[in-house]
């Protein structure tokens, strides 16, 4: 684990709320000038706690109106049957995020849709007919509040 200064965490939280900003912004925002805070994020960078860069899309302006949060209990169990499942619903491009928890489901699913008719379909010709599939239950995103974690 990399320690982190009062400056530092200052620093990530600027970055996680507008990765966008220049050294210089940054450096502004948290009391440094652009080199120091150009050497901080360098150094962020080295020690792994910057792991990249993302560009967060909105789904409502490119149409895809709904979010459905899937639990899917898969059917039959077994190292293949994970592999095999995995596989697959990663190559669904309505499947925007798939996460194996510990629970009452095996996976967790973030799939968007145009609409409910668009998110049907998604479920019955894509998500139901993979490998393994057995019980599938389904949320429908109403609202979300993003917040930055513990910085």
């Amino acid at each position: 684990m990399t320690p982190l200064d009062d400056t530092d965490r200052a620093l990530l939280r600027e970055m996680v709320r507008d990765a966008g900003q220049s050294a210089a912004q940054l450096g502004a925002a948290v009391g440094l000038s652009q080199p120091a805070a150009w050497r901080r994020i360098r150094r962020l960078r080295e020690a792994g706690v910057l792991a990249g860069r993302r560009v967060e899309l909105d789904a409502q302006a490119l149409g895809f109106g709904v979010t459905v949060f899937l639990g899917v209990k898969l059917a039959t169990r077994g190292r293949i049957s994970l592999e095999d499942f995995e596989r697959a619903v990663t190559a669904i491009p309505e499947v925007q995020l798939v996460e194996h928890v510990l629970g009452l489901f095996d996976y967790r699913l973030r799939v968007v849709a145009r609409d409910l008719a668009d998110f049907e379909r998604v479920l019955r010709r894509r998500i139901m007919t993979l490998p393994g599939v057995g019980d599938v239950e389904a949320n429908v995103l109403l609202s979300e509040e993003r917040r930055p974690g513990p910085i």
